[in-house]
């Protein structure tokens, strides 16, 4: 049955089907993002015409609603000349207003009047007509004449008209109550494609004084005026505004029969019908496909933002639990290599123990010599061991801050010449030159200072050259700060490892492993130098040696 090595556990087919459901959505969203700006632009193209067509109409809703009306203020005493500067102030206000027509009317009820509408008893004729506008014969105003007694054919339909509704009112109405606003608008207005005509609206009493010359109540002949307006308008006079020129990209006035020839499937139209008076006539309007597509992209942009925020969140969140997996990865790694090697490094010093102990105890009688090899190999291993464990007991207290620095000057001179003797007495083949260009003394903590100096020569003989192990110290004060450099002449370390060495339990490949290291040498000696309120940084490179600077300012 083979072993199978237990490892972090890995499925890349989750990442890439992942990643393959988020593009393929991002896909889908923009496209889908796209084709619904687009239909919200098309659906604004058709609906928003009624916003263009009330900014636009609204002059005419003015003098619908607010300036006909005004001439129900006279009560029927309107002449030509008031009716002059009435007209004069519309048509230049109102340039869709081509011409008026003055109807000065009598009701009465004589019956010698032979032209007119008449109605039992009533008599409803013009006294005076009066037209005003671009089409006068004249530039004054041009009163207009009577042939034979009769009025002229083509004033006589707006007049009849009025006159017969009139008349019909004044046949129902009910002098007792008040008039509605219904039977005002169907009375006194008359709304044809072209023209409005208006009659002033009379008061409760003269309708009821009318009533009565219709039944003929009044033993004598009685008059009493009333004004009629005809307004002739023209639709193609309106003064067009296109309010929202990001849709449309031409407005033209066009007779409500007309329809496009051009047959351009990129040609996007829609219309409106003008209202009232101008019915015969609507409002056209046209864009171009590459015209609305600006307008399109202008309001996708912002739509498109939002969509790539959203899935730029889900590429970081995404990132951040696979970066957690990578660092739950890297350390099950680290924490599996450094079982393997921890239990290594205990093993192999264990095992001469009892090797060098079995023999001793089997043994019946031991020569000086053999007493001597047998108490150094236990002492060497004993030292091993102890020295693992504190590393490890050390970076345990100083990661959770329970060690305290005893700080106290060290002759710099001296105690370098106590830790590279007693080095190559460890290391005989090593060869150690050091250099101390500084004071006396430095205020520091000797012991962690003591560490950090033995971890960097053991690594400078571990990772030497069995024919140049050599090591070069440099001790360098200046001002503000004490500058220490190991340089060796060792195999070197891969630039990509440079960023991690410091790193605990991490092993540079092909090197710790054949060393027997757990990753924890270099580490301890950063976590020492920061304690201290030092720096250390690394230079290195492969078959030329590393060189470590370590700096410690002075207080």
């Amino acid at each position: 049955m083979k072993h199978q090595r237990n490892s972090y556990r890995k499925n890349y087919i989750l990442i890439v089907a992942f990643i393959v459901v988020v593009v393929a959505s991002f896909i889908l969203a923009t496209f889908l993002a796209r084709n619904l700006t687009v239909k919200y632009v098309e659906n604004e193209f058709a609906s928003r015409k009624v916003e263009v067509l009330e900014h636009n109409i609204a002059p005419f809703n003015d003098f619908f609603h607010n300036r006909i009306p005004e001439i129900s203020f006279y009560q029927g005493y309107l002449d030509s000349v008031s009716v002059s500067v009435y007209a004069d102030s519309i048509l230049n206000t109102y340039p869709f207003v081509d011409r008026i027509i003055f109807y000065d009317v009598l009701l009465s009820n004589d019956e010698t009047i032979d032209y007119g509408f008449s109605a039992n008893s009533l008599v409803v004729y013009p006294k005076g007509v009066y037209q005003y506008g671009a089409r006068s014969e004249r530039d004054s105003p041009d009163r207009g004449t009577r042939q034979n007694g009769q009025l002229p054919l083509s004033l006589s339909d707006d007049f009849n008209n009025m006159a017969v509704k009139f008349a019909a009112f004044i046949e129902r109405v009910d002098t007792s109550k008040a008039m509605y606003d219904d039977d005002i608008f169907k009375v006194f207005y008359s709304v044809n494609p072209g023209k409005i005509s208006y009659m002033n609206i009379p008061r409760r009493d003269d309708l009821k004084t009318y009533k009565e010359l219709m039944y003929g109540q009044h033993t004598h002949n009685v008059g009493y005026e009333q004004d009629i307006l005809t307004y002739f308008v023209d639709a193609n006079k309106l003064s067009l505004e296109n309010t929202v020129p990001e849709l449309y990209q031409y407005i033209q006035i066009q007779p409500l029969v007309y329809e496009s020839i051009d047959t351009d499937p990129d040609l996007f139209t829609t219309e409106t019908p003008l209202p009232g008076a101008l019915a015969d006539y609507k409002l056209y309007f046209s864009s171009s496909r590459v015209f609305l597509r600006s307008e399109i992209n202008r309001r996708f942009l912002p739509v498109m933002a939002s969509v790539l925020t959203i899935y730029l969140l889900l590429a970081i969140i995404a990132y951040l639990i696979y970066r957690n997996l990578y660092v739950n990865r890297r350390m099950f790694k680290l924490q599996y290599d450094f079982i393997n090697n921890l239990s290594h490094e205990f093993k192999t010093p264990v095992s001469v123990i009892k090797i060098a102990g079995n023999n001793i105890y089997s043994a019946k009688q031991l020569s000086d010599k053999e007493r001597l090899l047998y108490g150094k190999i236990l002492d060497e291993e004993a030292d091993k061991l102890n020295n693992l464990m504190n590393t490890l007991l050390s970076f345990t207290q100083i990661e959770n801050k329970s060690i305290k620095i005893k700080r106290e000057e060290v002759d710099l001179h001296e105690f370098c010449d106590k830790t590279i003797t007693a080095s190559k007495i460890k290391y005989i083949d090593l060869d150690i030159r050091c250099k101390v260009d500084a004071k006396r003394t430095l205020y520091i903590d000797p012991v962690l200072l003591g560490s950090i100096f033995q971890n960097l020569i053991d690594n400078a003989y571990k990772y030497s050259k069995p024919d140049n192990k050599a090591l070069d110290i440099k001790i360098i004060q200046s001002r503000k700060q004490v500058t220490m450099q190991f340089a060796d002449q060792g195999i070197g370390i891969a630039k990509k490892e440079l960023a991690h060495i410091f790193k605990k339990f991490y092993r540079v490949q092909n090197q710790y492993n054949q060393q027997g290291s757990v990753g924890l040498g270099l580490a301890f000696c950063k976590e020492l130098v920061n304690f201290m309120g030092g720096d250390i940084t690394v230079e290195s490179e492969l078959g030329s040696g590393t060189t470590f600077s370590i700096i410690f300012p002075i207080d």
